[in-house]
């Protein structure tokens, strides 16, 4: 599993186009489209902690976890820096280990695709399943199979702002899987200095997802297209899920 070193450094300043404050609020419509008042959330795959303080700014009881401290690290000075005391764990998506039970669960800018294995993406639904309480919404968006055949897949970008210049390049294998190539140049007095990363992502299908969630006792109560109340596209390169906890298992 990548630690995200490099890339935690200049997360923020790439993700630009995340459009957190524009997401968060999304999600909390589309919560109340469901009925669903918040409660205890957690922010699963928290990366830097940009949405997880978006979501507290508007009086969310939300806490994050992620599997890089070096993500979190970001998370943790953004926090305070923004007066805010958020609790934030460093736990992978398939160990996830929580000290109680939680209302609501959200997971967004595809971090689920982060996990390439089907088991391990079995084992982490499952984790998020165990510590849903009765009714609550695991609410997460995914890239679509088209995003990796046809935008993603062999093919290489440039992302560039006054801070840093990155070269990405993306190679197509097995499974609906991206093998991501990142290398990031940062000036110092005029000297470059070199960066790299290089992890994987896989895109599922909906009839997998929905099979792995209904094994974790959920049951999917919508799909729509990103930032949208509509149903998913053909050409859609982002789907967003919301799953009921329909079976809770006995956790005595």
């Amino acid at each position: 599993m990548p630690s995200y070193q490099a890339f935690a450094a200049f997360y923020d300043e790439l993700m630009e186009d995340a459009r957190y404050s524009e997401r968060c609020g999304y999600l909390l419509k589309l919560l109340e489209r469901h009925g669903h008042p918040a409660g205890l959330t957690l922010d699963l795959a928290c990366g830097t902690g940009s949405l997880t303080i978006e979501l507290a700014k508007r009086g969310v009881d939300v806490y994050g976890a992620d599997g890089s401290v070096d993500m979190l690290s970001e998370a943790m000075q953004k926090s305070m820096e923004e007066g805010l005391q958020i609790l934030f764990l460093n736990q992978r998506m398939e160990e996830l280990d929580l000290y109680g039970t939680i209302d609501t669960c959200f997971c967004t800018l595809d971090s689920l695709n982060h996990i390439t294995d089907i088991e391990a993406l079995r084992r982490a639904i499952d984790r998020v399943g165990l510590f849903m309480n009765p009714d609550g919404l695991f609410v997460f968006d995914v890239n679509t199979v088209y995003k990796h055949r046809e935008v993603l897949g062999n093919n290489a970008f440039i992302l560039e702002n006054d801070r840093v210049f990155c070269a990405w390049q993306n190679t197509l294998t097995d499974n609906n899987t991206v093998a991501i190539d990142l290398d990031f140049f940062e000036e110092d007095n005029g000297v470059y200095n070199r960066y790299s990363e290089s992890f994987c992502e896989r895109a599922y299908t909906d009839g997998e997802l929905s099979m792995l969630l209904e094994e974790a006792g959920f049951a999917v109560e919508a799909v729509y297209g990103d930032m949208t109340f509509e149903p998913p596209a053909p050409d859609e390169q982002r789907s967003v899920y919301v799953a009921r906890m329909k079976n809770p298992r006995n956790r005595a």
